[in-house]
């Protein structure tokens, strides 16, 4: 059974299903993490004596990560620019870049934790800090759960592409404007909790 606008343009929004659903879902998310930056900025500006960031996080390694990160949302878009032109070859390299990537995010941020635990700094040692591990592991959780879907699309589900090849570009184009969504977060979360 083939679903209607699967691949084509929906009348009344313009939008294909996926393109369309993906919206929907990262509007969601975005009330999610806008609740959650919203409390934050409640919280210090009613708050004496708020913690500088840099009395307990790790700015440097952050940097790397921000770094890290927004690498990989580039080389997720020569992916798909690749994947458009049935370059599949400089597709599988760059996609698999884009994952390998979104790892050493991950890894950077297993030391910065392991580090605050070792320092005895948990999230509840302070305000501060519980927002910082509720913010940055809601946003390693997205980061999970984006690399699942990339490595996914990599292997097991390449074989769409030999079947139904505007069908695999579309969900990796997707999977992109996802990944554009965690990384963009991320940009917003760096200068908030580490730079101010």
């Amino acid at each position: 059974m083939k679903i209607p606008f699967a691949v084509e343009e929906r009348p009344d929004t313009g939008l294909n299903n996926g393109r369309f659903g993906i919206w929907l879902f990262l509007a969601s998310e975005l009330m999610l993490f806008g609740g959650l930056f919203s409390a934050y900025i409640l919280l210090r500006t009613g708050s004496s004596g708020w913690p500088k960031g840099a009395d307990f996080l790790n700015i440097p390694l952050a940097t790397v990560n921000t770094v890290v990160l927004i690498s990989s949302s580039v080389t997720i878009i020569l992916a798909w620019i690749a994947l458009q032109m049935n370059n599949v070859k400089r597709f599988r390299i760059l996609y698999s870049l884009t994952i390998l990537l979104g790892f050493i995010f991950l890894i950077i941020k297993y030391f910065e934790y392991s580090a605050k635990f070792h320092h005895h700094y948990y999230p509840s040692t302070n305000t501060f800090l519980a927002i910082y591990f509720t913010m940055t592991g809601l946003h390693v959780l997205h980061i999970l759960g984006g690399l699942l879907v990339n490595i996914y699309h990599l292997f097991p589900g390449f074989k769409l592409y030999k079947e139904d090849p505007e069908k695999y570009k579309g969900r990796i184009e997707l999977s992109g404007i996802y990944w554009h969504f965690v990384d963009l977060v991320w940009i917003f979360l760096f200068p908030i909790l580490y730079l101010l």
